[in-house]
């Protein structure tokens, strides 16, 4: 029986997971397909009983999922766990699971920058997207993270479990000279003429700006920073590498990120980080 796997969100029609999965399948001569399939909130319950019973053997969960995934399934694993957010479900003995890849994709993304171990990192945000970043880079032995977000208590509870340190915006924003990589991971961003999260005035001109955003390939954050020199990292990387873990998850087989990096960038019509 060919295999079938899925991405569930609403909206979901802007999702290119459907075409990276279906490329790497043909890429790797496995008989399989993905789909897109839109799940409002209320209909989430019935949504995983339904993959479950039509024998699904596996997918993705986007926004506004992630979360309130978690009581339909029969367990996670320990990282999705901490982040208290799902983004892969694989399927054990008729029953689902769910894992967490966003953090380890953005890390392996950041990892093609080369960046030193004891760089100066600011993560800004506090949401489930930093909550996984913050995790992963604590298990890749990057000590030096400081988190800033508007409600400094969730920026404080976040420092306080991934053993960082935090700061309000308003302290990030006069320190920011200080930092090598800053790491945009709120929404801010997704649409051309949204305000910054924060004033970039003070950035150093040789630091790393990322953002998690893949599309808008280039977010008014990226463009901002690249005026003042910065070098840039999209987050395409990110959104391929964490599909990458899901895709071995599910298949054993690891798929060519580089070439897929290339296929997205040239899809969004824009040009790839590390630059």
């Amino acid at each position: 029986m060919k295999k079938w796997y899925a991405v569930i969100g609403d909206p979901i029609a802007h999702s290119l997971s459907p075409f990276m999965h279906e490329t790497w399948f043909k890429e790797n001569g496995i008989e399989a397909s993905y789909i897109p399939v839109r799940v409002e909130p209320a209909d989430l319950a019935k949504a995983c009983e339904s993959l479950l019973l039509m024998g699904a053997s596996g997918f993705n969960v986007t926004l506004p999922h992630k979360q309130a995934i978690i009581p339909f399934l029969s367990g996670i694993d320990e990282t999705a766990g901490s982040m208290n957010a799902v983004n892969t479900v694989i399927r054990k003995d008729r029953k689902f699971f769910g894992l967490n890849t966003d953090g380890d994709g953005f890390v392996q993304s950041l990892l093609t920058t080369e960046p030193e171990r004891d760089a100066k990192i600011l993560v800004i945000g506090a949401g489930g997207a930093a909550r996984g970043i913050c995790f992963a880079l604590s298990r890749a032995n990057f000590e030096n993270v400081t988190i800033a977000n508007r409600t400094y208590r969730r920026a404080e509870e976040l420092a306080e479990e991934t053993d960082a340190s935090a700061m309000t915006i308003a302290e990030a924003e006069e320190n920011l000279g200080n930092f090598d990589i800053v790491i945009q991971t709120t929404s801010v961003g997704l649409a051309e003429d949204e305000a910054l999260p924060l004033s970039i005035s003070n950035m150093k001109s040789d630091a790393l700006a990322a953002d998690i955003v893949y599309n808008p390939i280039e977010t008014p954050f990226l463009k901002a920073a690249e005026a003042k020199g910065c070098r840039t990292l999209s987050g395409v990387g990110m959104f391929v590498y964490q599909g990458a873990i899901a895709f071995e998850q599910w298949t054993g087989k690891k798929p060519d990120t580089e070439k897929m990096i290339q296929l997205i960038t040239e899809t969004l019509g824009g040009n790839y980080v590390n630059r």
